[in-house]
């Protein structure tokens, strides 16, 4: 007898290959047959009329201290989401220093969530087996942040690594790598991260080869210095001899609408040159970062406290406002050419300002009478730097174009938020892929569509047998209606799960059962050194 067997669906198996009608048996986590499956078992799912996938991998995400949390994983599953890759842009709790420790938390909590313990772990390894501990639902891989290598030896320095301090992060990033992690995320439009070279950066990358890790990058300027940006991290790749994934690949700004073709050429020419590079893009028109993202780079050096400091003195917060409100060469003052309008507060520390969650900075600018960039300085240091943000940057055309891109996998980079209003990607990401650009626009095939969530991303990250319904590999499976998947987040309205997913099977047991949470924890970190793939993959 089978654990389990899901009857009569239209199988999607990841390949991007035609669907097929068949069932699929199950036996101790893996998939021992695919196709007509004769064989009692202890359950047996009907899924006439629907589709059996490959669980979703969400290949971008910052839910690194939400596992804590929430270790029941209920936002992604209900979404289908099996696998989540964690410790992205250069931002994860871990490596941890006694010196540093609160730069880092001050540096990642407006995105990973804010915690009121102390964290217990330093390495890498320490916080994957704490994580473990909570014995989490969905499956997780990470990487080694640079953010986090860069503060525990270096804090908010504005300067270059001396020769000891690269020396210091390639051992940490070293000891991330054999804990597990698949790779090194870098964040050059935060700091730390801005105050780094992309000489400093190759020299820390010469780590990665040895335990084929992968270099993903938010780059430095997603708007006017979108292609330079793009051409530096190709540099850093080509240098290390390392393969590169672009993270959420987009043109910023109304004036860049458009040059996301060029960027595409940019990913194109590197491929031809024999360079292994890829992207991933979530399907909405905007994006969620911290509030003082807006700020010029240099506020931020010595960390959150110290930019805090500076905005009380009335120099500063006039050479904030002049640099504001003229294009800058050296960064991408992205709220010019968009404005303040389109900048819409998701989330606040304090409950005194709770009310301001989903409204835009210039309504409360204009509320109170006060200039927006007044505005801004002024609630960041009532919030004590603990602001998120919703920002209308993008435009839809771009949108559609880098999903529809063949070298594009799907991610949510969702953000943790424990009050106000999040970005709807957070709830929504994965079943809007089906209902807006598979049912209703047609930019994708329900084949294609699945490819790009799941085998795409498992071979992508060194996921294992992931992302393919194929005898052997793991049993991560979603069931779903293709004619009823729809995601119901909104601005307005995010915290909302989506409707149309029936099944979600987690390692081969059952997790959410129409909706219902089966308090089942099956999850497992999915270490990059144990993912090797098998040289006959069928993929």
């Amino acid at each position: 007898m089978l654990d389990l067997v899901i009857k009569n669906g239209r199988i999607v198996d990841g390949t991007g290959n035609p669907w097929f009608m068949g069932d699929i048996g199950v036996q101790e986590g893996k998939i021992v047959h695919i196709g007509r499956v004769e064989q009692e078992a202890q359950q047996m799912i009907d899924a006439y009329g629907q589709v059996i996938s490959p669980g979703f991998i969400d290949g971008h995400c910052h839910s690194d201290l939400m596992i804590l949390d929430h270790p029941h994983s209920e936002i992604k599953l209900q979404q289908g989401v099996t696998t989540e890759v964690i410790g992205n842009c250069g931002l994860a709790p871990a490596p941890l220093s006694t010196q540093h420790g609160d730069l880092l938390r001050s540096y990642v909590e407006p995105v990973l969530g804010k915690t009121a313990w102390d964290w217990p772990w330093k390495t890498v390894a320490q916080y994957m087996d704490y994580v473990n501990g909570y014995r989490p639902s969905g499956n997780l891989a990470t990487y080694v942040a640079h953010g986090a290598l860069r503060i525990a030896l270096m804090g908010f320095a504005n300067r270059p690594a001396t020769s000891k301090e690269i020396g210091q992060m390639k051992e940490l990033l070293e000891e991330g790598l054999k804990a597990g992690a698949i790779g090194l995320s870098i964040g050059l439009l935060y700091a730390p991260g801005s105050y780094t070279s992309k000489e400093e950066l190759a020299e820390l990358c010469s780590v990665l080869p040895k335990y084929d890790g992968l270099f993903s990058t938010h780059i430095r300027g997603e708007g006017n210095n979108l292609l330079p940006s793009l051409k530096e991290v190709i540099w850093i790749a080509k240098k290390s001899g390392v393969p590169l994934h672009i993270s959420h690949l987009k043109a910023a700004g109304k004036r860049n609408w458009g040059q996301v073709m060029d960027a595409m050429s940019l990913i194109e020419d590197a491929r031809a040159g024999g360079m292994d590079v890829t992207c991933d893009v979530y399907p909405y028109d905007a994006g969620s970062t911290m509030l003082t993202t807006l700020l010029p780079p240099w506020v931020l050096e010595g960390g959150i406290e110290a930019a805090l400091e500076r905005m009380k003195e009335s120099s500063v917060r006039k050479r904030i406002r002049e640099e504001l409100s003229r294009e800058m060469k050296e960064w991408d003052n992205l709220v010019l050419s968009t404005g303040w309008d389109r900048v819409i507060l998701s989330s606040l520390h304090t409950k005194a300002n709770q009310h301001l969650a989903g409204k835009t900075l210039a309504d409360i600018s204009d509320a109170i009478g006060k200039d927006p960039i007044d505005c801004m300085m002024d609630l960041l240091l009532e919030e004590k730097g603990q602001v998120s943000i919703v920002f209308f940057h993008m435009d839809e055309k771009d949108v559609r174009e880098v999903i529809r891109y063949e070298r594009s996998l799907i991610a949510s980079d969702s953000l943790h938020c424990q009050s106000g209003k999040p970005h709807p990607r957070l709830y929504g990401t994965f079943p809007r892929i089906f209902s807006k650009y598979v049912r209703e626009e047609k930019i994708l095939t329900l084949e294609g569509a699945v490819k790009k969530m799941t085998s795409f991303p498992a071979r992508r990250f060194q996921l294992g047998k992931r992302g393919l319904l194929a005898p052997g590999y793991i049993a991560d499976i979603v069931v779903f209606d293709p004619q009823k998947i729809n995601d119901c987040a909104t601005y307005r309205h995010p915290k909302q799960y989506p409707e149309g997913i029936s099944h979600v099977i987690v390692n081969g047991k059952t997790t959410m059962e129409f909706g219902i949470h089966s308090r089942r924890r099956e999850g497992e970190w999915i270490k990059a050194s144990h993912a090797l793939f098998a040289i006959n993959d069928p993929a």
